[in-house]
């Protein structure tokens, strides 16, 4: 019943697709890769990880252990507009690290029902490289706005963060993936607690980046979540103390977030969507007697 009132799930292709009262939000799949856990968690310790492999495996750990990380955009129907929410990695960049998906994105985007040109909304949770690539694409050898339409919605502290060009050891596309949107005059710089639609609503979480948002929807008596990097990867729900200071702009604040949003989303049942998370990428934060997890939806 679970399934069928709060969290409706259909595949079509690589989309997944759930309904939160009148909102909807489809999973527009770009890739998912497997990592080594040291990648996200080097603070892990490997026989804490394997007591939680009963519920991580299959779907979020491989046959060999190796986290598995999702890539992709979420397109949310709300009250007349599509919103699609970070836009993955982007067409010709070569990063060494996750697959070049070519333009599979664009093509599920187009199965989806939805043109680039009917996108209204781009909102980027935050401006690391695998949430704005396709912000822009490729015309030749200019990168052009994809949806050129849309008003993407940037943070104002998180801009503010990027335009002091501190240093980072993760790529930075900033140049290629922000900036021809503010040139074009298509981008509008929020607050952390923006308002969307009147479904639709950003919910601030900072530490990950310092301006770094994530997503609540509220339609019809159901709530979601939609994580951002707020959470990279379900096993951070069961100890939140993981992560990576290569990664998290201030792990110490990330960490305390993370806290707070485990204890918040603990006493709901709000659908919990994980923007790296992969299949089934949805699911409900639990918590027994021996400790927390997260509980994925069945397909």
């Amino acid at each position: 019943d679970r399934i069928t009132a709060g969290a409706v799930e259909s595949s079509t292709m690589s989309q997944l697709h759930w309904q939160i009262g009148q909102v909807s939000v489809t999973r527009i799949l770009e890739s998912c890769t497997p990592f080594d856990r040291a990648f996200l968690c080097p603070n892990a310790d490997s026989p804490t990880f394997d007591r939680h492999l009963d519920w991580l495996a299959p779907h979020f750990v491989d046959e060999e252990g190796r986290i598995l990380l999702s890539i992709h955009a979420l397109l949310i129907r709300s009250s007349g507009v599509n919103i699609l929410v970070d836009t993955c990695l982007g067409e010709g960049f070569d990063f060494g690290v996750f697959p070049d998906a070519g333009t599979a994105f664009m093509d599920d985007l187009a199965a989806a029902g939805v043109d680039r040109r009917e996108v209204d909304l781009v909102l980027c949770t935050h401006l690391h490289y695998d949430h704005v690539g396709w912000n822009t694409m490729l015309e030749g050898e200019r990168r052009v706005p994809t949806f050129p339409n849309a008003r993407y919605l940037f943070g104002r502290e998180e801009w503010a963060h990027w335009k002091r060009g501190e240093e980072s050891d993760l790529p930075n596309t900033i140049g290629e993936c922000v900036q021809p949107i503010i040139d074009a005059g298509l981008a509008t710089f929020v607050e952390t607690d923006h308002r969307l639609t009147d479904e639709v609503r950003l919910e601030a979480s900072p530490g990950h980046t310092p301006g770094h948002v994530s997503v609540r929807i509220e339609s019809g008596g159901q709530e979601a979540f939609i994580t951002g990097d707020a959470i990279v990867h379900p096993v951070q729900w069961a100890e939140v103390e993981w992560g990576n200071a290569a990664v998290d702009h201030d792990l110490a604040q990330a960490v305390e977030v993370r806290r707070a949003l485990r204890q918040r989303y603990a006493e709901s049942d709000a659908l919990i969507i994980g923007t790296h998370f992969a299949t089934p990428t949805a699911g409900h934060l639990r918590k027994g007697r021996e400790g927390w997890w997260f509980e994925a939806l069945s397909r």
